[in-house]
């Protein structure tokens, strides 16, 4: 069989290795990922959201079915494209990933369908009304673009009211920039990765995770993509209650639902971004693809077939998914002055086969072949095992055969930050 697989970050890497298990596989990329030209039949290098060159590629080598990675082509439309000419894809067609390209959208439909989780929000257009509106709301505020950010256009200001000035600031801004901005009530707790497989009716949830967004230890620091994660043996995290897990599975199977009766069905990965607030678990948002790094904490452990889940969800008959009861931990390496002044162009040194040794994976993300870091997240260090400490101990282990210009945070997946979360929900909670 062969599969076209498009994108080349850190999470397509491991997407590429678990497809490549049971397929011939076939890349477009905008970069060669040196950890995923090693797996792949041909390799076209093309931006990913030039959806012709993709579509030409894929009816060259008679692609039998395609994965995309990310999400700026889902965006563009490319699993309409792809599947108008005869070509399989997982993934969420142009209007069905509007629940991660388009916030108001996602809020909208919440509304609409009374799904739990949901929070309070206003879409404006008018600067003075928007600013009436967030003084007469009198608490802290979120202010977010309506559109793809990379993780990084998100403004939470300060948890006093006063803040709500930058708040407005921020909000004038995308009003001028963008035509609209979304305003959302400010949600306080502990955030989590909910990740699930659906082929528009059913949904098959994956192990939960937890990110590491913050760029330096201690969570503090500006914003990344993610520095790290971790995922438990039993499947959930320390701090959530099994009741809560089922709530935010709920949220995920009737959002499926809602975009089914919408017109829009939803196929694919969906990954719900929560918080565990006081009284449930808040949806922050969604995201129409496998998380960057949490692919990397799901897929390694997936004892099932991809390509045969993939085959599932595009007949919309999918089964189910088995993870192997293990624990892992996702450690990435950023160049230094990540993510606002990052080094380019400079060389990381790994040693891939010392890596191993420590019984870790390497998963490559924004490296070139000759090793040469492009700017944003190089690379990641996966360990894998029974217990979560006996994990982060691999992670760190395999870390230390990777050097340059290079910062990590150590203390992803360490007891005394998870301990620190289970403390910030009990306090929280009064327990």
């Amino acid at each position: 069989m062969r599969v076209l697989l498009v994108g080349a970050g850190g999470r397509e890497n491991a997407i590429a290795e678990v497809l490549a298990r049971d397929a011939e596989l076939y890349v477009v990329a905008g970069h060669k990922n040196p950890g995923i030209v090693r797996l792949a039949k041909d390799y076209a290098l093309a931006k990913e959201t030039d959806v012709p060159r993709v579509l030409d590629f894929a009816l060259k080598w008679g692609i039998d079915m395609a994965f995309i990675g990310p999400e700026a082509p889902l965006e563009k439309g490319i699993v309409n494209v792809l599947e108008e000419n005869g070509v399989p894809t997982v993934g969420p067609t142009r209007e069905a990933a509007m629940l991660e390209t388009n916030k108001a959208f996602a809020r909208q439909l919440m509304e609409e369908h009374k799904i739990p989780g949901r929070k309070l929000f206003r879409v404006f257009d008018d600067v003075s009304e928007m600013k009436s509106w967030i003084d007469d709301f009198g608490r802290p505020v979120v202010v977010k673009p309506l559109g793809l950010t990379g993780g990084k256009g998100v403004k939470v200001v300060g948890y006093q009211l006063k803040d709500n000035e930058e708040a407005k600031t921020y909000a004038e801004e995308l009003i001028k920039r963008d035509g609209k901005v979304l305003i959302e009530e400010r949600t306080d707790g502990v955030e989590f990765t909910f990740q699930v497989f659906t082929d528009g009716k059913r949904v098959v949830p994956m192990p939960l995770a937890q990110d590491y967004p913050h760029a330096y230890d201690g969570d503090v620091g500006p914003i990344t993509g993610g520095m790290g994660s971790y995922s438990c043996e039993d499947h959930l995290l320390p701090f959530i209650p099994k009741e809560d897990y089922e709530k935010a599975l709920e949220t995920l199977k009737a959002t499926v639902e809602a975009m089914r009766k919408n017109g829009t069905p939803y196929k694919g990965i969906l990954y719900g971004q929560f918080m565990l607030a006081k009284d449930e678990p808040k949806i922050i948002e969604f995201n129409a693809r496998f998380g960057d790094p949490e692919a990397m904490n799901v897929l390694p452990i997936l004892k099932s077939s991809l390509v045969e889940i993939g085959e599932e969800i595009v007949d919309g008959n999918l089964k189910g998914a088995e993870f192997e009861r293990k624990a892992t931990v996702v450690k990435y390496i950023a160049p230094k002055g990540y993510p606002t002044n990052p080094v380019r162009g400079v060389k990381l040194h790994v040693d891939e086969a010392k890596i191993r040794e420590e019984g870790a994976k390497v998963y490559y993300a924004s490296l070139d072949e000759n090793f040469t870091m492009l700017g944003s997240r190089a690379l990641a260090v996966v360990g894998i095992a029974d217990s979560l400490e006996e994990a982060e101990r691999i992670a760190s282990a395999g870390i230390k055969h990777v050097s340059g210009e290079i910062f990590y945070r150590k203390d992803v997946g360490t007891r005394e930050s998870i301990a620190r979360r289970i403390e910030l929900v009990r306090a929280m909670r009064g327990e």
